[in-house]
């Protein structure tokens, strides 16, 4: 069994990453051609340039899964635990898990979870207890294709929602302090605000979704940063869910962390749900932003409503 640590929580290492994005681009200019919309509107009230479109969530997790895999420097039959985080599953049945564990060639348990865009850290919470349990390495993976349960004729929705992946593989590492705090939670009477029926498309109570995610995110992110004992100066790293740019700049005054110490993609990839915070956190590890022992801190809020954070110690 894999040890504890005196915190509780078992001792691992993020040892790969990977990001896979459709190659379909579509700009502001794309809407603003078929929409009563412009640039200048799109990018002062959502901070996106661009979005990409296309692919199933399926291949797209199975990208990511694979480039986090080469990096790690392990096959997937080394992989005993898939995690996959979606809110948009290719089919009803079986879980979207079964095929990209069966596309990869993995061993062991897989299945999906779905606490939308706060999926990530809901998944990554989850395969680290199980880690706990005796596992000894997991693929973490948010992977979601918005674009298809998105209006592409109402302005409101059309230029937020994308699609994409982003996966981790996780080790459990004794010697490894990963999980300094985390905090997961959910108020079901607000689930009206932010929706999709079956075979419909997402609706949104934009101002009422924007009040509600600013205080669920600062709230929660305020409460892990307690827990671990960490003040925002020691923050290294901020990962907030890419949904809006005003959103995290409120969270970002709030929170008292710096901007260049955020990591914000949503401006070339709109909001991806599950997949949101797994290729922010990706894209700076790729980028050269994170080192041995930096504190991280993820935060991000979803349909249902859901809101999730941890504090996160970085080192493979």
């Amino acid at each position: 069994m894999t040890a504890r640590r005196p915190g509780g929580y078992p001792g691992a290492a993020i040892t790969g990453w990977g990001i896979a994005l459709p190659d379909k681009i579509v700009t502001n200019a794309d809407f603003a051609a078929r929409l009563d919309t412009s640039d200048d509107w799109i990018v002062e009230r959502t901070g996106i340039k661009e979005r990409r479109f296309g692919g199933t969530t399926r291949a797209l997790a199975v990208e990511a899964a694979r480039a986090a895999l080469a990096r790690s420097g392990h096959e997937a039959r080394e992989i005993d635990l898939l995690v996959l985080s979606t809110t948009t599953p290719d089919q009803a049945v079986p879980a979207a898990s079964s095929a990209v564990h069966a596309d990869l060639g993995c061993s062991g348990a897989a299945f999906d979870l779905n606490a939308a865009c706060a999926g990530f850290v809901y998944s990554l919470v989850t395969a680290l207890s199980m880690l706990g349990m005796g596992y000894k390495r997991a693929l973490v993976i948010g992977s979601d294709t918005l674009s298809r349960i998105t209006d592409q004729t109402d302005r409101a929705t059309a230029v937020l929602f994308a699609d994409g992946a982003g996966a981790i593989v996780l080790e459990a590492r004794p010697d490894r302090e990963l999980l300094l705090s985390y905090d997961l939670g959910l108020d079901g009477s607000l689930a009206s605000i932010l929706c999709c029926d079956h075979g419909g498309y997402i609706t949104m109570e934009g101002r009422e979704v924007f009040r509600r995610a600013v205080r669920a995110s600062v709230e929660s992110a305020q409460k892990v940063m307690a827990d671990a004992g960490v003040k925002a100066a020691d923050i290294a790293l901020y990962v907030p869910h890419q949904a809006n740019l005003r959103i995290i700049d409120a969270a970002v005054q709030r929170l008292g962390i710096d901007a260049d110490r955020t990591s914000i993609v949503l401006d070339h990839t709109g909001n991806t749900s599950s997949a949101s915070m797994a290729i922010a956190l990706n894209e700076a590890a790729e980028l050269g932003r994170l080192k041995d022992g930096d504190i991280v801190l993820l935060s991000g809020f979803g349909a249902g409503m859901t809101w999730a954070s941890a504090v996160l110690r970085w080192g493979s």
